[in-house]
């Protein structure tokens, strides 16, 4: 708009300087060859026109400066667009490459976007899958900082699970708004990846049994989770209250997790008091599951076996301590 404004008022100056001695086109012909400084022949009788040459040698100048700044504009709209977007997108492709052991979230509507907001809080790699790329820039920028890992294109389509890594993912979170895509999606999921973790959004109760049988290791219902919500609202506000600062609130990084007791670690027949987790890490251990039975509360004498799962509550830093001690060999 600057360049084109600098030769249109170029050609009117020179248009009104020649009292219709050139025509408007050979006024806007001559300030456009003034300003592409692409050299020109002056225009019959310009040499007797008071001030026709001084108003080229203006528009010259302005031109300089127009052109330089419209030529910067146009380079950085090519390299940061259509250049800089391919290279994004390769780098992406190259980074979901790279992934092992990470989740695929498949969709990023009303349900996906909080799922995704857990994981970049808790620091869990994912790669997302969905059909809009604007809304997929949105959430990447609110959400991970511009860092979100994403395929756009159908997730019900097996190519799109594949380039999302889902054959070296270790879950998958089926969120799509209709019960049939998260039932395709899973059935797709469980073939493509046998040992993945499948965790599917259900709308309708009945769609509950059928997620199961084609693969999901466990159903969410969003109305379901929701109606008990406004109930426990009424019954125990302040339970909620906690809980919801302690998930949600990242300035109090206070998070309830789960810590896995590996084969070969340390822990392993150790009792809790033996273990070092209060010493090492000061975490609360609240909850014991042992051969599928949770204990709550246990107690520090309560022994610890592969595959024992550890509910702890603490700041974030201090469970991925936790992680890191389970993992050391005895």
């Amino acid at each position: 708009m600057l360049l084109g404004a600098v030769i249109l008022v170029g050609g009117l100056a020179i248009y009104f300087l020649g009292r219709g001695q050139w025509t408007f086109g050979e006024a806007v012909y001559l300030s456009e060859n003034a300003v592409s400084t692409a050299g020109f022949r002056e225009l019959d009788g310009m040499d007797h026109v008071r001030f026709s040459r001084l108003a080229t040698g203006l528009i010259v100048i302005a031109g300089l400066g127009t052109t330089a700044y419209f030529q910067s504009s146009l380079t950085a709209f090519l390299v940061q667009g259509v250049l800089g977007e391919r290279w994004r997108v390769r780098r992406m492709k190259k980074q979901i490459e790279d992934l092992t052991g990470h989740v695929v979230i498949a969709g990023a509507g009303s349900t996906g976007m909080h799922v995704i907001s857990e994981l970049s809080a808790a620091k869990v790699p994912f790669v997302v899958i969905d059909t809009n790329h604007r809304r997929m820039e949105h959430l990447s920028q609110e959400l991970c900082d511009g860092k979100m890992l994403f395929t756009i294109g159908d997730a019900t389509d097996d190519s799109v699970l594949l380039a999302a890594g889902l054959t070296r993912a270790m879950a998958v979170v089926a969120a799509l708004t209709e019960d049939k895509d998260n039932l395709f999606v899973t059935l797709s999921a469980r073939s493509l990846n046998p040992s993945a973790r499948i965790v599917a959004k259900v709308i309708a109760s009945d769609a509950i049994p059928k997620m199961m049988r084609a693969g999901a290791n466990a159903t969410v219902s969003p109305n379901m989770i929701g109606g008990r919500r406004m109930a426990s609202e009424i019954m125990r506000p302040t339970v909620v209250e906690f809980i919801d600062q302690m998930l949600h609130d990242r300035s109090e990084d206070l998070r309830l997790e789960e810590v896995v007791v590996p084969a070969g670690s340390s822990f392993v027949g150790k009792t809790l008091r033996e273990a070092p987790i209060r010493a090492e890490t000061n975490l609360l251990v609240i909850a014991l599951r042992v051969e599928g039975k949770f204990i709550y509360n246990p107690e520090p004498s309560t022994g610890l076996d592969v595959g024992s799962v550890l509910v702890v509550i603490g700041p974030q830093a201090n469970i991925n301590r936790l992680r890191d001690l389970v993992k050391r060999s005895a």
